[in-house]
C-alpha cells in the first residue's frame, strides 16, 4: 500500500533544497506551497515570471495536484492560457511519480521561449517599422504612379471641386448683383441726397467768395453785331470776309 503522506513529505524536503529563494509554504494540511519561475534575461535583460501554487490532492502522485497561476510579470493572457494547458498535459503524463520539479521545469523552458518570441516579435516589428519608412521615402521622392484608374479618380474629383467653386463665384456675383442698387432706388433710399445740395448752400451762407475780376460791365465787352455790317448777307457764308 502506497504512502502517500510520506511521499509527499519527501518531495517537499527536496524541492525547499532545490528552490532556496523561490519555495514558500502555504499551508501543511493539505500541503499547500508556491514556487516562483524566472525566464532567462532576455535582449535588455527583460524577463517574464510566473508563481505557481500547488496543493497536493489526498493521493498524490496517483493523483494530479491542484496547480494555479499565483501571480505572473509580463506575461500575456495567452502565455498564461498556455502555461496552464503546459501543465495538464504534464500531470497527466506522470501520474503515479512525485512530478513538481518536472512542472516547474517545463514552464522554466516555457518562460525562456516566450521571451524569445518576444525578441523575434521585436525584430520583426522593427523590420517592419523599416520597411515602412522605405516605402515612405520613395513615395516622396517618387511620387504615386499614374494608372488610368487613378487618374480618373483624380480628374472627377478635381471636376467636382472647380465645379463647386463657380457655383460659389456664380452665386456670390448674382447676390452682389441683387445688392447693387440703381441710381433712382440709390436716391430714393437715401433722403439726404435731395437736400444735399441745399444743405450745402446754406452752410456756406455768406463765406461764398466771388472773384469779381473774372467778370466785365456788359458795356466794356466790344460785341460785333454782324446784322449792322451792310456787307452781310446770311445766305453767303463768306461775306463776312469779303474785304
Amino acid at each position: 500500500m502506497t504512502d502517500y503522506g510520506e511521499e509527499q513529505r519527501n518531495e517537499l524536503e527536496a524541492l525547499e533544497s532545490i528552490y532556496p529563494d523561490s519555495f514558500t509554504v502555504l499551508s501543511e494540511n493539505p500541503p499547500s506551497f508556491t514556487i516562483t519561475v524566472t525566464s532567462e534575461a532576455g535582449e535588455n535583460d527583460e524577463t517574464v515570471q510566473t508563481t505557481l501554487k500547488f496543493t497536493y490532492s489526498e493521493k498524490y502522485p496517483d493523483e494530479a495536484p491542484l496547480y494555479e497561476i499565483f501571480s505572473q510579470e509580463n506575461l500575456e493572457d495567452n502565455d498564461v492560457s498556455d502555461i496552464l494547458k503546459l501543465l495538464a498535459l504534464q500531470a497527466e503524463e506522470n501520474l503515479g511519480m512525485v512530478m513538481i520539479f518536472t512542472l516547474v521545469t517545463a514552464v522554466q523552458e516555457k518562460l525562456n521561449e516566450i521571451v524569445d518570441q518576444i525578441k523575434t516579435r521585436r525584430e520583426e516589428e522593427k523590420k517592419q517599422k523599416e520597411r515602412e519608412a522605405e516605402e515612405a521615402e520613395k513615395q516622396l521622392f517618387h511620387g504615386t504612379p499614374v494608372t488610368i484608374e487613378n487618374f480618373l479618380n483624380w480628374k472627377a474629383k478635381f471636376d467636382a471641386e472647380l465645379l463647386e467653386i463657380k457655383k460659389k463665384r456664380m452665386k456670390e456675383e448674382e447676390q452682389a448683383g441683387k445688392n447693387k442698387l440703381s441710381g433712382k432706388q440709390l436716391f430714393e433710399t437715401d433722403h439726404n441726397l435731395d437736400t444735399s445740395d441745399i444743405q450745402f448752400l446754406e452752410d456756406a451762407g455768406n463765406n461764398v467768395e466771388v472773384d469779381e475780376s473774372l467778370f466785365q460791365e456788359m458795356d466794356d465787352l466790344e460785341l460785333e453785331d454782324d446784322e449792322d455790317d451792310p456787307d452781310y448777307n446770311p445766305a453767303d457764308p463768306e461775306s463776312d470776309s469779303a474785304d
